[in-house]
């Protein structure tokens, strides 16, 4: 290969690499180009959506409208114990199971749930969907109504206290009635006791939120077959499908009762508590269904009462309250320092008596170191001293009525 050659070669490298380099320079021109037409395009676009939000709602606002919320919860309405789907071409009925602790049966009890389960299933000519929920147990409501039962019974106490009170310092009762009435004090007061142990036990358990427990539901699903008949109305379709719903429902609730399964079908308030729950897992603890409807939230204005008159009667009833507790507590109190006063009477009436009863009983204990003779004599004689008191104080206790009788005619003459 002579120079010749070699000169041509590098000449055509040479064209062909300016060639390429004049190709590439063209493609970053044209880039460039498309890439500020794309930026001054971005920019024109920002001014107008910022002038357009001046003048209209924003989009966040017009997806959270009313029709958004209700497509997001799939279901248009509960009515008449069923949830209406679509439009009302679907309707949905829920029955509520109650849970059989399967693990501590025996094995006869186990092959007859089994047994009967397989049975359910085989009479099954429908689908259906098992839900399982879980909820956090709340003992609100039974607490509050363990306390509304509990000052029931605090006012009983009351009256009854009362009424002991009165028979006692009447003295018109004997010894016997009066024991009886206090039984039924004491009977009382152990019941007002017990509740309020029950209610403080109750409280404490409700502090923990770790406790589950798990409701069972079967869905059953119907669709009107003649949905887009115009002939047919909205309300025919509303019965046609309530009747076949609530058919199938109560014969899977007797097939489910062979397996020892106790079930019921959900009605309307029971339905929106649950999708409620299902819809607000987490406030659902803080803030209940029943909460939400005293509130009020679906109405547009509510009017609320003077703040005045709300505090006046907040100081009422917290007046009458304390009112009550306090008399029930002074009450009980009395009671009992005149149930004392009158034991410690009563045995200091019967001292001697008491004295001398011990005494004997002192003397039977040892009568086998002191010989039955000794212990007979000993008997005797505190007998022989007994009779000899009660002969100075029957004597006391007239020669007091002797001087009574005798102040009385001084003071009359």
């Amino acid at each position: 290969m002579n120079s010749d050659q070699i000169t041509n070669l590098l000449s055509i490298i040479l064209c062909v690499m300016i060639g390429v380099l004049f190709f590439l320079s063209i493609v970053y021109i044209v880039l460039k180009m498309k890439d500020n037409k794309n930026k001054k395009r971005l920019k024109e676009d920002i001014s107008v959506n910022a002038k357009k939000q001046q003048t209209t709602p924003t989009k966040g606002q017009v997806e959270y409208s009313k029709e958004s919320i209700f497509s997001f919860m799939k279901f248009d309405k509960i009515e008449d114990d069923m949830i209406v789907r679509k439009n009302g071409t679907r309707y949905l009925m829920v029955i509520e199971c109650q849970g059989i602790n399967y693990d501590l049966m025996s094995n006869v009890e186990k092959n007859s749930v089994e047994q009967g389960f397989l049975q359910f299933l085989n009479t099954l000519k429908h689908p259906i969907q098992i839900y399982t929920q879980s909820r956090t147990i709340n003992l609100g409501a039974s607490i509050a109504q363990y306390k509304d039962k509990l000052k029931v019974i605090e006012n009983r106490l009351a009256k009854k206290q009362m009424e002991y009170n009165a028979k006692a310092n009447s003295r018109q009762y004997t010894e016997q009635q009066l024991a009886r009435e206090r039984m039924e004090v004491i009977k009382e007061r152990n019941l007002y006791e017990y509740g309020k142990d029950i209610i403080n036990n109750t409280e404490r358990m409700n502090l923990n939120k770790n406790i589950l427990r798990r409701h069972y539901y079967i869905i059953i699903a119907y669709t009107p077959e003649e949905i887009n008949n115009q002939n047919v109305a909205k309300s025919e379709i509303r019965d046609i499908a309530f009747n076949e719903l609530y058919t199938k429902c109560q014969s899977a609730i007797a097939s489910l009762y062979v397996c020892g399964i106790k079930s019921k079908i959900l009605n309307s308030n029971e339905l929106a508590e649950l999708l409620y729950m299902a819809y607000n897992r987490d406030d659902a603890d803080i803030y209940q269904l029943d909460q939400a409807l005293n509130a009020r939230y679906d109405e547009l204005y509510v009017t609320a009462p003077d703040v005045l008159d709300k505090r006046m009667k907040v100081l009422d009833q917290r007046i009458e309250e304390e009112a009550i507790r306090k008399a029930n507590e002074k009450l009980l109190e009395a009671t009992e320092e005149s149930e004392k006063e009158r034991e410690v009477r009563k045995k200091e009436q019967d001292l001697q008596a008491l004295i001398s009863k011990m005494a004997k009983m002192i003397i039977d204990e040892n009568e086998e170191l002191v010989g039955t003779e000794t212990a007979q004599r000993a008997k005797e004689k505190i007998d022989e001293e007994d009779k000899k008191n009660a002969r100075k104080g029957g004597r006391k206790n007239e020669e007091k009525q002797e001087t009574a009788t005798r102040r009385r005619k001084k003071k009359i003459s």
